[in-house]
Order: C-alpha cells, then sequence, then structure tokens
C-alpha cells in the first residue's frame, strides 16, 4: 500500500453550504445510538463493516468517549439517518500553549456524496477547533483515495510525509 499523505485543512472564510437538507450535530454522551449508527455508516463507507461492527465499546466505553474534551464526533443528519461524519482528536502541544485537530475518520455514505457534506462536515469542525484555539487541523489520505485527496486538496496545504505504524507489545507480552 502507498504510504498515506498528510494535508493540513485551512480556511478563509470558504463557503460550506449543503446542497441537500443536512444538519450537522456534534455527538455527546447522551448520542451514543447516533454514535453507533456513525460507527455503521463508517463500516459501510470504508468498506470494513467487521472493523466497525464487530467488537463495538460498549455504552460506559462511548459515554466517556464522548464525554471527554479530546474526542470529537460530529454526525451528518437527515432526519433520523447518520449520513456522514467525523471523529477527530484534539492534540495538546507541548512546544507551545496550543493544540491541533487530527481527523482520525471522514465518511459520507455512497448515496449522499458530492453534496457538500464533507466539506460541512469540515466546516463545523473547524467552528470547534477555533473555539478551542486549535491552530490547525489535519488529515491523511492514503494515495489511491483520490476523491479524499481532492476533498482536502481543495481545503488544504498538502505535505507528502510517510506514516508508520509501530506495533505495541499485547497484554501477555505477545506482539500485536
Amino acid at each position: 500500500m502507498p504510504p498515506p499523505l498528510r494535508l493540513i485543512v485551512q480556511f478563509d472564510g470558504e463557503d460550506m453550504s449543503l446542497s441537500a437538507p443536512c444538519k450537522i450535530r456534534q455527538l455527546t454522551s447522551d448520542d451514543i445510538a447516533d454514535m453507533q449508527k456513525l460507527l455503521t455508516t463508517f463500516g459501510e463507507a470504508f468498506d470494513e463493516v467487521e472493523t466497525y461492527g464487530a467488537a463495538r465499546p460498549g455504552k460506559a466505553y462511548l459515554e466517556r468517549l464522548l464525554g471527554s474534551d479530546y474526542f470529537i464526533a460530529l454526525a451528518a443528519l437527515m432526519d433520523d439517518a447518520v449520513v456522514g461524519g467525523i471523529a477527530a482528536y484534539e492534540l495538546q502541544k507541548f512546544e507551545q500553549e496550543r493544540s491541533e485537530i487530527y481527523i482520525y475518520d471522514l465518511a459520507v455514505a455512497a448515496a449522499h456524496r458530492r453534496k457538500g457534506i464533507a466539506t460541512a462536515l469540515i466546516g463545523e469542525l473547524r467552528k470547534i477547533a477555533a473555539a478551542r484555539g486549535a491552530y490547525v487541523i489535519y488529515v491523511q489520505a492514503d494515495l489511491v483515495d483520490a476523491p479524499a485527496i481532492a476533498l482536502y486538496t481543495k481545503l488544504g496545504i498538502r505535505e507528502d510525509v510517510l506514516h508508520f505504524d509501530i506495533a505495541v507489545a499485547a497484554r501477555g507480552g505477545a506482539k500485536a
């Protein structure tokens, strides 16, 4: 698999309007059902239903995660359906008193793509980042994911970097 690329998302007042009737909402610890729907949307959009569905976290875990100050989940809703979303993390920096936001997952259901939903999700994340005093939002995209690269290139500045996964010793001393 080719290495991912990293894009820094910065905005200069770009219009974030939607061409579809959609509501973007930040999920809280009271939104476990919508978080479950978002996990389903991610699994289907990434063709990784097993990854996002087989060993889902329990209610208490999701309540803690959604209630934390470092995790941000946004859902794009049409009626009661979750048609897209973002899972992001706020990373507190050590070299300066500031933070950055890392988009871990961003997906829109296939039937709802090309309607401005992903752009609107990033726009809402941008508002949250500004309110938290973050100085940048960043995201990685696989080189083979042309739609993601096109979206992020439209919104940010591209940096070509390498990404490395370093295995962690699993419980019991075995390699993960």
